[in-house]
């Protein structure tokens, strides 16, 4: 092999880019991740750091199967993290709820969550309350809340220490991470292989590339061939001070970090690439945070921001091999953290085309070559 010549080259240094990087580094491959500029667009230092079942497949049990995988591994997983790079992630998994103003509403998402138990069977169990109900069980439970939806399995992490993990245990299993290296263009080479030009800094080699950029995927998406479109879904979220009173529970919107403060969010606007918070929504939080738990109305704001979701056109996440290119991938998801698991393991077997890897037809990239297709 040439000097230049790097196993794999992962381009995409955020969470996703780094479990994906993790699982072949641990299957022995070799390992670069090109980091891009700190000023792009990075869903992985924005996200609500939720590890959460509730809802995700309902209409896609294949996705509902994959997600139940990972929430499942995550205890071993954040083991595995502490040991690499002696970060501890704050994983927490006591069970999380999702509260309802609307009793409409509520249904509706229970609706949603039957579909999901009838693809997961036993492995998937919920709960629907009502708002009397919850109040005898929750302090501090607000008289506007309807009702909630209960799952013993979901729970969240501290994201920010999650890149910091995950980045440990790269460098930790002897993998290169490269920042501010900006990929512009994918090109094959006739005969295999990869010229990747970055953004300044001219041009290098790559065997295999697999694509975790997020929204700065679809670009180098398109010179593959893929026909995959990611697009930007805004979030918007505050932080409160740090109180020293534990919350009661963890819910989908409003969960207290381990350090203290409150993170409320949830979120969803299409407003392109703009990621500036905005004065309604975050009042709308504020509300939505105070009717749930009236006793944060005392308690003060002291950040707030939005960030871009990374969205496929039909939300489910994309695992592709690229048709005309051997060993060029996609991977692409809205649910990064949750999903870190099977990345960091699974995927990467399927990458290797190793025997026993996971089918993953149902997530595949022809999807959207359909003339029907979103």
């Amino acid at each position: 092999m040439a000097p230049d010549r790097e196993n794999i080259t992962i381009i995409g240094g955020g969470i996703v880019g780094l479990s994906v990087a993790l699982g072949l580094l641990r299957s022995g491959q070799r390992v670069v991740v090109l980091d891009g500029a700190d000023a792009d667009l990075r869903a992985s230092q924005g996200n609500f750091g939720l590890v959460w079942l509730q809802g995700k497949g309902a209409d896609h049990p294949a996705y509902a199967r994959w997600t139940r995988d990972a929430v499942a591994a995550w205890p071993e997983f954040s083991r595995l993290l502490r040991e690499y790079g002696g970060v501890d992630v704050a994983l927490t998994q006591a069970g999380g709820y999702e509260f309802f103003t609307d009793e409409t509403e509520l249904r509706a998402f229970a609706a949603d969550l039957e579909r999901q138990q009838a693809a997961l069977g036993n492995r998937f169990a919920f709960e629907v309350l009502s708002g009397d109900a919850l109040r005898r069980v929750v302090p501090g439970l607000g008289p506007e809340v309807a009702g909630a939806t209960y799952s013993a399995l979901d729970g969240d992490v501290n994201p920010l220490r999650l890149l910091a993990a995950l980045r440990g245990a790269v460098t930790a299993l002897g993998g290169s991470i490269e920042a501010g290296a900006r990929v512009t263009r994918v090109s094959p080479i006739s005969g295999g292989g990869f010229d990747l030009a970055l953004e300044g800094s001219g041009t290098r080699r790559a065997e295999r590339v697999v694509l975790c950029a997020g929204l700065g995927s679809a670009t180098l998406a398109e010179q593959l061939g893929f026909h995959t479109r990611v697009r930007p879904q805004r979030g918007e979220m505050l932080i409160t001070e740090k109180i020293r009173d534990r919350l009661p529970v963890l819910s989908s919107t409003i969960r207290q970090v381990n350090e203290g403060g409150i993170q409320i969010g949830g979120t969803k606007a299409d407003a392109g690439f703009d990621d500036r918070e905005s004065l309604q929504i975050m009042s709308d939080l504020a509300r939505h945070a105070v009717a749930v738990f009236p006793a944060l109305a005392d308690v003060r704001v002291v950040r707030a921001w939005g960030s871009l979701r990374v969205m496929t056109p039909d939300g489910y996440p994309v695992y592709a091999r690229a048709p005309e290119h051997p060993g060029a991938f996609l991977v692409t998801c809205h649910s990064g953290v949750t999903l870190v698991p099977m990345h960091a393991t699974a995927l990467a077997d399927w990458i290797e085309g190793k025997p026993g890897a996971p089918d993953l037809e149902m997530f595949d990239d022809t999807r959207f070559a359909l003339p029907d297709a979103a």
